[in-house]
C-alpha cells in the first residue's frame, strides 16, 4: 500500500509540474491528491526540498500529515540507514532522551523500540514503543520503513513520561537511479496522539515547525555518513544475510555475521 501510495504521489507530482497545473486551482489539487471518498488533503508547507500536506482523521481532534520531497546530493541507502540507526539517532537528535531496540523477530526483522523525546515546554517529555518493519524491493526500486504503536510487557509505563499509543509512520524512498547514487524522492505519511490537552491548530502548528527542523537535521544526519564522519550499519546487507539460513543461524548464536558488520 506504501508503494502504491508512492506511485500516486509521483503521478501527481508530475501533473502538478507539468503544464497542466496552471488549470489547477487550491480545491482541484485537493481533490487530486486524495482518492474518491477519502477526506481531501490541505498543503501547509511548500519548501524547496518538501511539500507538507495534513487531513484531519475522521473522529478525532487530530491530523494526519504527508511529507512528498527530494535530495540530491545523498544516496537513497545513506537516508535509509540513518532513520534505520537507533545509535546513530542518539547523537544527531538532541531531543533523544532514550532509543533502544527492545525485542527484535529474526523471522520478519520486526523491531520493538522504546523512544522517549523531549516536547516542548511545559509540556511532559513523551513515550514511545513502536514496531517496526523495513524492506528493500530490487526489483521496483524502492524502499519501505514502517511503525506503529505496540504494547510490551518489557516496558511498563513510567510516570516520568506520558505514553503515546496511538502512532503510525510510513516512509516510502524512491531512488532517481539506483540505492548507491546521489538522488531520491521521498513520501512520509506520518500521525500519533500525543494525548495533550491543547487544541488542534496548537497540534498543528506544533507539527508544521517541528518537522522542517527534523528533516534538516535527517539530512545533515545523511550527509555526515555520506562523507564517512560517523560510521552508520549498513541494513540493507544485513537484512540481506539475515533472511538467508547462514545469517539466522549466527544471529541466533550472538555472533555477528560480515554483512552486520558492513557499513555504508
Amino acid at each position: 500500500r506504501s508503494a502504491q501510495e508512492m506511485k500516486h504521489m509521483e503521478n501527481i507530482s508530475s501533473l502538478l509540474q507539468g503544464r497542466e497545473c496552471q488549470h489547477l486551482d487550491a480545491t482541484v489539487e485537493q481533490e487530486v491528491l486524495a482518492p474518491p471518498g477519502e477526506q481531501p488533503w490541505e498543503m501547509i508547507m511548500d519548501k524547496k526540498h518538501f511539500k507538507l500536506w495534513r487531513r484531519p482523521i475522521e473522529g478525532t481532534h487530530l491530523y494526519q500529515y504527508r511529507v512528498f520531497g527530494s535530495y540530491t546530493d545523498v544516496t537513497p541507502r545513506q537516508f535509509f540507514n540513518v532513520q534505520l540507526d537507533t545509535e546513530y539517532r542518539k547523537k544527531w537528535d538532541s531531543l533523544v532522551i532514550k532509543l533502544d531496540v527492545i525485542e527484535r523477530d529474526l523471522a520478519t526483522g520486526s523491531e520493538v523500540i522504546h523512544w522517549v523525546t523531549h516536547f516542548p515546554y511545559p509540556m511532559y517529555s513523551r513515550d514511545y514503543v513502536y514496531v517496526r518493519r523495513y524492506s528493500v524491493d530490487q526489483e521496483n526500486n524502492l524502499m519501505v520503513l514502517v511503525s506503529r504503536a505496540v504494547e510490551h510487557p518489557s516496558v511498563p509505563e513510567d510516570p516520568e513520561y506520558v505514553r503515546v499509543r496511538t502512532y503510525e509512520s510510513q516512509m516510502v524512498i524512491r531512488p532517481h537511479k539506483t540505492f548507491d547514487e546521489n538522488g531520491f524522492d521521498y513520501l512520509l505519511t506520518y500521525s500519533d496522539n500525543p494525548q495533550t490537552v491543547f487544541p488542534r491548530y496548537c497540534l498543528s502548528w506544533m507539527v508544521s515547525s517541528g518537522m522542517p527542523d527534523f528533516l534538516e537535521k535527517l539530512h545533515t544526519a545523511a550527509l555526515k555518513a555520506k562523507k564517512m564522519e560517523i560510521e552508520v550499519r549498513d541494513y540493507m546487507s544485513a537484512k540481506a544475510v539475515e533472511s538467508s539460513g547462514e545469517g539466522k543461524a549466527a544471529m541466533a548464536e550472538g555472533t555477528c555475521s560480515p554483512a552486520q558488520l558492513e557499513y555504508a
